[in-house]
């Protein structure tokens, strides 16, 4: 049987990529905080700085009966959450429903905020496997931290 992601913490996000323009690309992100629920299912909260207006989001994944595998969004979304071969880095995919469109993304996330080819290139072989384009991958610069609604 396979053992529960044990995911809880604080992570970096180190790439990200989407096959549609729905969202802006954010100036930065904070570290992503990842909270561990009953039942197997998590919350996920991160900051992003978007035009200059620091952005809370928060998702919670609810667990699915296969492992790795989780919904989001009132069932919109399906999140898949896959290691990479190098140790504390993951590759959290998504795809469905986003204000009205139908979009796929992928993020990279570690437990460290430095750059690793190794996460990176499992990371490519994942979007080349989902057929998401190379040249949309994005570098968020990190941030310690913001205030939803402050600069």
């Amino acid at each position: 049987m396979e053992r529960p992601l044990q995911l809880s913490g604080q992570w970096y996000l180190k790439a990200e990529v989407t096959d549609v323009d729905v969202l802006k690309k954010p100036e930065a992100v904070s570290p992503l905080v990842v909270k561990a629920l009953p039942g197997g299912s998590m919350e996920l909260r991160m900051a992003r700085l978007v035009d200059g207006q620091c952005q809370e989001q928060k998702v919670v994944l609810k667990k699915t009966d296969t492992p790795g595998q989780f919904t989001a969004y009132e069932g919109k979304r399906d999140v898949f959450i896959q290691k990479t071969r190098l140790q504390d880095h993951y590759i959290f995919y998504c795809e469905g429903e986003l204000n009205g469109q139908q979009v796929r993304m992928a993020s990279l996330v570690g437990r460290d905020i430095d750059s690793h080819p190794e996460a990176l290139e499992d990371f490519k072989k994942t979007l080349e496997i989902r057929e998401l384009s190379l040249k949309r991958i994005f570098f968020p610069k990190q941030m310690d931290a913001c205030t939803p609604g402050s600069k």
